[in-house]
Parts: C-alpha cells; sequence; structure tokens
C-alpha cells in the first residue's frame, strides 16, 4: 500500500493531539475485499464516558487530475465507511485534508453537496505546522 505523501507528519499531528495510534493501517475484512484505511486510532474520554475510536483516510490532492483524485477519495470513503459499519459500528471514519485544499472545496456546490450528502466527516490539518486545524462533524 502506497502512503500519502504526509501520512507520517499527519500520524504524528494526530498523536501530538492525544490519540494513540492502534493501526498503521487498519486493515478490515468483510469477505473477499480488504479494505486497508490509513490509520485507526484512540484515545480516552473522561471516566465515565470510555473511549473513542476513529479511523482516518489521509489525503493530499496530489494527484495531477483534481478530478480523479477527489473520486478516488469519495469512492474510498464510502466503502471504508461500510466496512467500519459492519464490523466496527463504534469507529468514526474520517477523511483528513490539508487545511487549504478543504477551504477551497467549500466554495465548490459540487463538492460541498457530495460531502453532505455522504455525511462525510473531515479532519484538517496544517502540513506546515504538523497540527490538526480542526474536526468537522
Amino acid at each position: 500500500m502506497a502512503r500519502d505523501k504526509f501520512h507520517d507528519l499527519f500520524r504524528k499531528a494526530l498523536e501530538n493531539e492525544g490519540w494513540n495510534v492502534t493501526h498503521d493501517p487498519l486493515r478490515l475484512k468483510t469477505g473477499r475485499i480488504p479494505v486497508l484505511i490509513d490509520l485507526g486510532a484512540e484515545r480516552i474520554l473522561a471516566a465515565e464516558k470510555g473511549e473513542e475510536k476513529v479511523a482516518i483516510e489521509i489525503k493530499t490532492f496530489g494527484n495531477p487530475s483534481f478530478i480523479t483524485a477527489f473520486y478516488e477519495a469519495v469512492g474510498k470513503y464510502i466503502v471504508y465507511q461500510e466496512a467500519i459499519q459492519i464490523l466496527e459500528p463504534n469507529r468514526l471514519l474520517y477523511l483528513a485534508l490539508p487545511d487549504d485544499v478543504y477551504e477551497g472545496f467549500a466554495e465548490d456546490l459540487l463538492i460541498d453537496s457530495v460531502f453532505q450528502r455522504h455525511q462525510f466527516r473531515i479532519v484538517t490539518y496544517d502540513s506546515e505546522h504538523q497540527t490538526i486545524v480542526k474536526w468537522i462533524r
């Protein structure tokens, strides 16, 4: 599995925010099709609430064809969401995007509509400062 350009940078930013990376990659298998999501992580919440588990697919949109990168990200997210619902329904899936890429998406009606309709959870990161900027949804 080829790693995204900012994989290690995002993993460090996630760990700096108090997350424990438990899987790199998170491997799920519902049948014949193996699913490899970039990261699985968890963190302990307040004593009464237990733990929070996430799966994160990291994208930079560095592909020369923006639309091809978009199709790939959307397709993976939808398939990964189905696998998580089957095997680990307590885990939330996020798509990690550079903050500047996400801000550019906010201006595009089609992209925004796809993210809304399919209820994407997104986490944005600053690749220069190696930090997580925001968690969305």
